[in-house]
């Protein structure tokens, strides 16, 4: 039986206050188990970027509890959560967020530097980073910057980047967006073989095509999970279609 890596329980989220609050989630339960790979979706202000902020600790709840790896991250200070953020998930972002000063090697090598618990020599951190590299098919790209790459190398470097620090649970939050359909193919079949690799993968996207590549998927809205299926009948499929 796999391990729940998520558990989110009457997860709430309010901006404002009195009169003014907005609800931005509504008591959110989700379970991820290890392994899975699961998409998130929802319109615009349903409530699945408060939601990813939140599963990515870049946010706190303002109630209910989130377990992330067994802890809980519910109530962390800041600084706690960012190292939670380094040691427990690799993020993939739509715009990338590579430092266009730095080689590729260079902005996969990152997330060790901010490692203070795994010590690790500047040699063995640039051979990771390099078969990190290699394991998207960029091993002939490991000192071009940013601007010598194309969007999609440049999300393939974000994919190393992410995998680095060895997460167990990597957040891919419209990880095809800023892509044309061929490279979005590319990135999926990535994403794919790390699933079939044992990778733990949530990803937020608004396009049914790349949701379908999910094994389940969730629809939120409201601030509220309106389903959770496996089945590829997902009602956010219909929405999202319009």
């Amino acid at each position: 039986m796999h391990k729940k890596v998520i558990d989110l329980n009457g997860i709430t989220k309010v901006y404002g206050q009195d009169e003014a609050a907005v609800h931005a989630l509504a008591g959110v339960d989700l379970q991820v188990k290890k392994g899975e790979f699961i998409a998130i979706m929802g319109p615009s202000g349903s409530g699945k970027s408060t939601l990813m902020n939140i599963l990515g600790c870049l946010d706190r709840p303002t109630g209910g509890a989130y377990f992330l790896d067994g802890s809980d991250v519910s109530h962390m200070s800041k600084n706690e959560l960012a190292q939670i953020r380094n040691q427990k998930l690799g993020f993939i972002f739509q715009s990338f967020n590579l430092l266009p000063r730095l080689s590729a090697l260079s902005n996969v090598m990152l997330p060790m530097l901010y490692n203070p618990d795994e010590e690790i020599s500047d040699s063995e951190a640039q051979e990771r980073a390099i078969q990190a590299l290699t394991a998207v098919g960029l091993e002939k790209r490991v000192n071009h910057h940013s601007n010598q790459l194309s969007g999609g190398q440049q999300q393939r470097v974000a994919i190393a980047r992410a995998l680095i620090n060895r997460p167990p649970v990597i957040l891919a939050d419209e990880p095809t967006g800023n892509l044309d359909s061929i490279s979005s193919v590319e990135i999926m079949e990535i994403l794919h073989q790390l699933h079939k690799n044992g990778a733990t993968i949530v990803m937020v996207t608004h396009e049914p095509d790349i949701a379908q590549h999910a094994e389940r998927i969730v629809c939120v809205r409201d601030g509220k999970i309106l389903s959770d299926r496996r089945d590829g009948k997902s009602p956010c499929l219909k929405m999202e279609k319009k």
